[in-house]
């Protein structure tokens, strides 16, 4: 059952299909997942019963039998680095690539996508360093239970995703909205279709991490610390 109050993020995280659903509208359920149903709707000009009557129809209304709420942290971050981590170090060097030579050759089409091949790479090197900080230091920490160390790399794993929001929307604008002029060729599909599967699979991989991994790593963090006496 959907409700109006239910955050974004709670609607993904009981069920991972209703990603499909909110991207599928633009709802941001990742940078901004603390919004509720009501609240995101409201802002998008959606309604907000019509929203959950879709998640009904796609089975992404009911909770999943077992989610990662529930499954070992080190399953989870197993996961992570499996199927987010090493897809973005593969797909990211093609689509710039095909950016390249997408500007290259219709350089001169109103429709050609000038500029998205420099943001590319600019995301590119942005998302290589933050997956290094994660491995090397971040999930090190989790998978150990030292999650009163890990607030602070949180914070800035954090803040990077904000960032990372903000790069998927300045690549949307670059690229049309992922419009395909009729003149597209082969590589122009293939690039905005390649971004659009970036953009879907970003935005489950922020997901996971702000909602699900962090919020468990630091389970019992705040506990950890020395109490602070108020005694004269």
């Amino acid at each position: 059952m959907i409700e109006n109050e239910m955050t974004l993020a709670e609607i993904v995280a009981a069920n991972q299909k209703a990603a499909t659903v909110l991207a599928r509208h633009r709802l941001d359920f990742c940078c901004r997942g603390e919004q509720t149903l009501g609240e995101a709707c409201a802002l998008a000009g959606l309604d907000p019963a019509a929203i959950g009557e879709e998640l009904v129809r796609e089975g992404a209304a009911e909770p999943a039998r077992v989610g990662w709420t529930r499954r070992p942290v080190g399953e989870l971050i197993d996961f992570i680095e499996t199927r987010y981590h090493e897809a973005l170090r593969r797909d990211l060097p093609v689509l710039v690539e095909l950016a390249r030579r997408v500007e290259r050759v219709h350089a001169g089409k109103a429709a050609c996508p000038r500029g998205l091949a420099d943001h590319l790479e600019h995301v590119h090197a942005a998302v290589d360093d933050h997956l290094a900080k994660e491995e090397r230091v971040l999930f090190p920490l989790i998978r150990a239970g030292r999650g009163e160390f890990a607030l602070m790399p949180i914070k800035v794993m954090t803040e990077e995703h904000d960032d990372h929001g903000k790069n998927l929307r300045r690549t949307r604008e670059l690229a049309g909205d992922f419009a395909l002029p009729e003149e597209a060729c082969a590589s122009w599909r293939e690039l905005y279709h390649g971004l659009a599967r970036l953009e879907s699979e970003l935005m489950e991989h922020i997901h996971l991490e702000n909602h699900v991994l962090f919020p468990r790593a630091m389970e019992g963090a705040e506990s950890a610390r020395p109490s602070v006496s108020t005694a004269r």
